[in-house]
């Protein structure tokens, strides 16, 4: 469509380009024309202007006598009138009007002309003007100007005549071109005709003489003999015979490059005289091949060219040769043209011609290159009559020559095609039968596949020729797959045919190859083809001999056709294989009964009907499950309660020791667990848990997380209360003993909506496990905030019970630093945070002790009493545990929250003392900024300071002296201040440290205070053997003779050496303050009136005269007179402490 379009466009677009050229023409004639009016006024520019005007006068002069008689010497005759004329203007225009032709004429006679011709001839004459538009007045004008000899009309005429050339007038144009030797329009139609020659027909040359045609053939093609064939002109092709004599044979049996040959051109131009002469002088071959590889006869048929075929047969061509390429002869060929493809005038023809084939003796059993003879084209194509001319008796001899068995390279016979569609005839098949009586054999076997022509027809579903050629076959024929006809009758569905086979006697029960063993039945079942199973049921019903039909066979997999429809989910066909005869409980070769098939094929009808025809319910499967076992798992309610009803067994296990209950609801199957429970399952199943201890479903709903399962057991009334127990030999683990009830469980995995539907149903909110925990410290403590709520809404749940460890769930909740729990136990028991423990320690009390700041601030938040006691015997406050802690902010907390600075325990012990015993000095820091008594004593009248320095705390020390205005001289009962405690019990690496630190808060302490046994602070240090101490004491200024009341001083206290003594007397750095003693200090002797007393200027001991009787000078000291000393000091002072 789009190509008929474009061409039309390009031929629109071509005839305004020739009216434009045709404008073009025009316009150049009228310039050429002023052109040479102007040439002719200017031809000398020597010339005067007088004789220019004058030129060009005469030009004007003579267009004007154009029809007039002005001046007219002559006339010129017209076809249809005459016109007056001038002899000069004739003359000035050709030789062929010279003078002396023109001397004794008055007329020309121009009447052999049209009267257009000859008005246009006279008006250029005269005015150099002509009109050419159409192409008959040019080119006759063309004729007329070589005539006349006009040269400048004939290039006029030629020019318009190339400019409107077409491919239908090329050649006329090329004609007249030759006769007046107009060269211009002879190259541009030679051209035309070159490029337009296999357009041309012979009615272009039909003008064109012999003699100038064969010379423009030969010029325009290599094959003029073809070409003059072709434009069927005898009279050339006999020029071009007798031109080459020679070479008569080759030329006439050349191919052209088309491919055709002269003959056949000849004949399809429908030219008997030309072919004749082709023959006869030519010596044509009849039988020659085209370019195609086709005989001239083949060529024809295919066209459906009757005329050449006929000519061809008369002339005695060979009718059996083939075509190169398909190797069909023309009786092949002729075959095709059945009435039903072909009009009724070609279809006739060639009907003719075949039988005229027929007649000569063509050969109706070649084959062709697919091994197709004349019958199998004429069936195929249901050409009627040629098949009726081919197997006629009667006509020719073809009739009782043709052989009905020949087989195609594919196979066929003619007995196949005529039953096939879409060559059969149909039913009753009359050709089918006329072939079986030419003597076709019906008992064709494939090679290959061994199929029978029956096979055949079977698997290609064409029941109605299968039925029919039933009566003519090998019913028990087996192919090389070992099938039967009834075989694939069954597998292609065709249950007429089966049921006609089955009537004509083919045997039933035959299976197929061993790897599949199956009967037709078999194939029936495979393909759902309840129609064939019908019609084996009703073939054994009507006919009382064919009990031999077995409806159990099975296959090589074990099943049978019943097995095998369950199988495939035919269900359609369960009943009616049962009907036919099919066992119930027969089983594949999976080792399965129809009603496993039909549980595991989802197909509770079917299974549901199994049982109702009596199906074993118990029967279990290879892999030891039974019917209900498997209907649970594929989901089949129905068949479950069909079951049910009919007495399974609900307890027993399956393979993994599952009860049926727990099997529906692992797969939330509720539906199923409902039947289950309706008919009596029990809901508690114990079984073997964790370890080899016993459980209920409840439990190992809980313990697995299948909450919707646990809902399921707990409505359906299962056990709510009981905890796992031990298997029957006490085996288990940890699950087995601790006696954690379901509720427990529910609280420990966070179970929600388990719990909830415990306690709607009526479980003890106040169980206790093996730690006799109640589920409310187990939620606690896995903090499950929405259980523990619902469990604290429970109106029975009892707050006070403690678990092994005493806690209540108070306890827990602050144990885990779970506050809200914590605040909502408050709300429900108030006082459940002033409970205490069997040491009497309340929550406030433990949460200081294990330094938890988040507790004890919880706690304060709640308003608990800051100053609660500890119930024991030492009536701790709060205050006082907090002191001990190394948090700061505890202490400080509980300042804030009101506890009160000053309350002491059993021993009289503030805050204070507290944290200077432990050292706290953030806690002492605190006490001492809020306020705290730091002159307090204890019942032993130690102030702070006295048991810091015991301790040996130098920072508590330090905070005590430089932060508060504590009197650092108090005695305690004992009569010591704290510098007597610090050399008594000081710490030996903090003690000089402390010792240090007093000297420099309170340089003027009372370092010679003897205590109530009369002990002094150096007397102390020294019987401990604290060097350090010593000599800082001595330093100073203590008194080295001081003694207790037990008569000890520093000179008679046996250490392991005297080396200290000796190394403090060496080291006194001025005279000791002096002892009083009534004895003296170093004999003993009783002072009297005649034993005075004596001191010794070194030590200040109290000496007789006979102990002091040593004078030595002291020049540390700055004596330099010999003064009174001891022995000892005299000693030192003479020989040194490292000597002595």
């Amino acid at each position: 469509m789009a190509t008929s379009s474009d061409s039309v466009k390009l031929e629109k677009h071509l005839k305004l380009l020739k009216e434009e050229y045709t404008k073009l023409q025009k316009s150049y004639a009228e310039l050429e024309r002023k052109y040479s009016q102007a040439a002719a006024a200017n031809e000398d520019h020597d010339l005067s202007g007088e004789f220019s005007s004058f030129i060009s006068r005469l030009v004007m002069t003579v267009a004007t006598l154009y029809g007039r008689t002005t001046y007219s010497d002559i006339t010129i005759k017209l076809k249809d009138k005459t016109m007056p004329a001038h002899k000069f203007v004739l003359n000035a225009r050709s030789e062929e009007w010279r003078e002396e032709v023109l001397m004794d004429k008055s007329e020309l006679d121009w009447s052999d002309m049209d009267a257009d011709v000859g008005y246009a001839l006279l008006r250029w004459i005269y005015t150099d003007v002509v009109d050419l538009q159409h192409d008959s007045l040019a080119l006759e004008l063309l004729k007329t100007s070589h005539r006349f000899k006009l040269p400048g009309l004939m290039g006029l005429c030629e020019r318009a005549l190339v400019s409107s050339v077409s491919v239908r007038s090329c050649v006329r144009f090329y004609c007249v071109a030759e006769e007046v030797g107009a060269a211009n329009l002879l190259e541009y139609c030679s051209g035309l005709i070159s490029t337009h020659w296999d357009d041309l027909t012979p009615q272009d040359f039909e003008h064109m003489s012999g003699a100038l045609l064969y010379k423009m053939l030969k010029s325009k093609t290599k094959h003029p003999l073809h070409a003059a064939v072709r434009l069927l002109r005898e009279d050339v092709v006999f020029l071009c015979l007798v031109e080459n004599n020679g070479s008569l044979q080759e030329i006439v049996n050349s191919l052209s490059p088309q491919g055709q040959l002269p003959l056949g051109l000849a004949l399809m131009g429908r030219s008997t005289a030309i072919a004749q002469t082709l023959l006869e002088t030519g010596g044509a071959d009849i039988n020659a091949y085209t370019t195609e590889g086709n005989t001239l006869l083949i060529d024809a048929i295919k066209r459906g060219d009757s005329f050449t075929a006929q000519f061809l047969l008369e002339k005695g061509c060979n009718v059996d040769l083939v075509t190169r390429d398909t190797s069909d002869t023309a009786l092949h060929l002729v075959c095709t043209y059945a009435e039903r493809s072909t009009d009724a005038e070609t279809h006739r023809e060639m009907l003719s011609i075949g039988r005229q084939l027929l007649k000569q003796q063509a050969d109706p059993n070649m084959q062709n290159s697919k091994g197709y003879t004349p019958l199998h084209v004429a069936i195929m194509s249901q050409h009627v009559e040629m098949i009726d001319e081919l197997l006629t008796e009667d006509g020719a001899d073809a009739g009782s020559c043709v052989d009905t068995n020949v087989r195609t390279k594919d196979e066929k016979c003619a007995l196949q095609l005529a039953l096939m569609p879409p060559h059969t005839d149909g039913p009753p098949y009359e050709l089918a039968r006329r072939l079986l009586e030419r003597g076709a054999r019906p008992n064709v076997i494939h090679p290959e596949t061994g199929d029978s022509l029956l096979h055949s027809l079977a698997k290609q579903q064409l029941e109605e020729a299968a039925v029919f050629l039933t009566d003519h076959c090998n019913l028990s024929h087996i192919n090389r797959s070992g099938l039967t006809v009834l075989h694939v009758a069954a597998s292609q569905g065709l249950a007429n045919l089966t049921r006609a086979l089955l009537e004509k006697g083919a045997p039933p029960n035959v299976q197929s190859g061993v790897t599949e063993l199956k009967t037709a039945l078999h194939y029936a079942v495979e393909e759902n083809c309840a129609a064939v199973v019908e019609a084996f049921i009703a073939h054994k019903e009507a006919d009382p001999t064919a009990g031999t039909i077995d409806f159990n066979v099975k296959n090589a997999f074990g099943d049978s056709p019943l097995s095998l429809a369950l199988c495939l989910g035919y269900n359609e066909l369960v009943p009616l294989l049962i009907k036919g005869g099919a066992d119930v409980n027969a089983r594949n070769g999976q080792d399965m009964t129809l009603l496993h098939q039909a549980i595991l094929k989802e197909d509770a009808k079917t299974a549901v009907f199994l049982l109702s025809q009596g199906a074993d319910m118990n029967a279990l499967t290879a892999d030891q499950e039974s019917p209900l076992q498997l209907s649970i798992h594929c989901r089949l309610v129905d068949v479950v309660d069909a079951l049910c009803s009919r007495g399974v067994s609900l307890s027993a296990p399956d393979n993994k020791g599952d009860c049926p209950l727990w099997s529906a609801l692992e797969s939330e199957q509720f539906e199923i667990a409902a039947v289950l429970v309706r008919h009596g399952v029990d809901t508690d199943c114990w079984g073997p848990g964790p370890d080899g201890c016993l459980q209920t479903l409840l439990h190992r709903a809980i313990d697995e997380n299948k909450e919707q399962a646990a809902v399921f057991l707990i409505k359906s009334g299962c056990d709510l209360d009981s905890p796992r127990q031990p298997g029957p030999q006490g085996q288990g683990g940890d699950e087995a003993k601790d006696k954690a009830s379901p509720l427990h469980l529910c609280c420990q995995w966070g179970l929600r909506n388990v719990l909830h539907t415990l306690i709607g149903h009526g479980a003890n909110v106040n169980a206790v496990d093996c730690d006799l925990k109640t589920p409310l410290h187990v939620a606690i403590e896995n903090q499950h905030e929405e259980i523990i709520g619902i469990l604290l809404c429970h109106p029975g749940i009892d707050l006070k019970i403690r678990d092994k460890t005493g806690n209540t769930p108070f306890a827990a909740a602050l144990q885990v630093r779970n506050n809200k729990a914590a605040q909502n136990i408050l709300e429900r028991l108030p006082n459940a945070a002033e409970q205490i423990d069997q040491r009497g320690r309340n929550f406030l009390h433990l949460a200081i002790m294990r330094d938890d700041l988040e507790s004890v601030l919880f706690l304060l938040s709640i308003q608990v009493d800051v100053n609660s006691r500890v119930h024991d015997v030492n009536q701790t406050p709060p205050l006082h545990l907090a002191a001990a802690s190394e948090k700061e902010m505890l202490i400080r907390n509980l300042i804030l929250a009101g506890a009160r600075l000053n309350d002491r325990d059993a021993t009289q012990k503030t805050a204070l003392h507290v944290a200077a015993e432990r050292g706290t000095v953030g806690a002492v820091s605190a006490l001492l900024q809020n306020g705290a008594d730091f002159d307090a004593v204890d019942g032993d009248g130690n102030n702070a300071l006295h048991i810091a320095v015991r301790e040996g705390h130098v920072a508590v020390v330090r905070e005590l002296l430089t932060e508060s205005e504590l009197n650092a001289e108090t005695v305690n009962l004992k009569g010591r201040n704290p510098l007597h405690e610090l050399c008594r019990c000081g710490k030996d690496n903090t003690a000089a440290a402390i010792l240090e630190l007093f000297f420099e808060c309170m340089p003027k302490y009372p370092i010679n205070n003897p205590d109530l046994q009369g002990n002094t602070p150096l007397l102390l240090a020294y019987m401990r053997g604290q060097a350090q101490l010593c000599r800082m004491l001595v330093k100073n200024g203590a008194c080295l003779g001081a003694e207790n009341k037990e008569g000890l001083t520093i000179f008679n206290f046996k250490l392991a050496t005297n080396q200290l003594l000796h190394r403090l007397l060496d080291e006194l750095p001025q005279e000791s303050p002096w002892a009083s003693s009534e004895l003296c200090q170093e004999c003993g002797t009783k002072f009297s009136i005649t034993m005075r007393k004596h001191h010794c200027r070194h030590c200040g001991r109290n000496l007789c005269s006979r102990c002091s009787n040593n004078d030595v000078p002291i020049i540390k000291f700055g004596i330099n007179k010999p003064v009174r000393v001891c022995s000892v000091c005299f000693e030192v002072l003479q020989i040194g402490s490292g000597v002595v």
